[in-house]
């Protein structure tokens, strides 16, 4: 269940548009478009939902905005650090405002600096009403979300509550 409907009933189209829409994705190698702007990244994911060009610029530039990087939209991946590409890779998964964030070693290719920022970033989206559900191996990064769930080969191992 995703906000209350049951997704094993949808179709192929129907889950496509779940993931466009109500779900964001952030990756460890931030998988940006190299020749592409900032702002172009981050306008990706609604250019498949088809908005129009005016909502893409209003939504994407808000949404770089809320990661603090409203003044870099115009830079291409190779003019920004480490850091500075995960937050325009953040902005991209929230553009279409979802319910959902998968971050999947969000903080794998950064140092211990960046990372933390990049933590209390996906803290923060957490605070404001996303679930943001994180990938690690990291123990110090798993400590700092509110919930821990083990899984070893598939299988759920066990589960616990962090004190925020």
């Amino acid at each position: 269940l995703l906000e209350g409907q049951n997704l094993t009933t949808l179709s192929n189209e129907g889950l496509a548009y779940i993931r466009n829409q109500r779900i964001g994705f952030v990756f460890q190698q931030f998988n940006l478009l190299s020749r592409s702007t900032a702002l172009e990244n981050v306008m990706l994911p609604m250019v498949y939902a088809g908005a129009g060009r005016r909502q893409r610029l209003k939504q994407a530039k808000a949404a770089l905005a809320r990661v603090g990087l409203g003044d870099r939209m115009e830079n291409r991946p190779n003019q920004l650090s480490g850091g500075q590409q995960q937050r325009f890779a953040i902005a991209r998964a929230l553009v279409n405002r979802p319910a959902l964030v998968l971050a999947d070693e969000p903080t794998g290719a950064l140092d211990s600096q960046t990372s933390s920022e990049v933590m209390g970033l996906l803290s923060e989206l957490n605070s404001q009403g996303i679930t943001v559900v994180i990938v690690t191996h990291e123990a110090d990064i798993a400590e700092q979300t509110h919930r821990i769930i083990y899984v070893q080969d598939g299988l759920l191992q066990r589960e616990t509550e962090n004190k925020h």
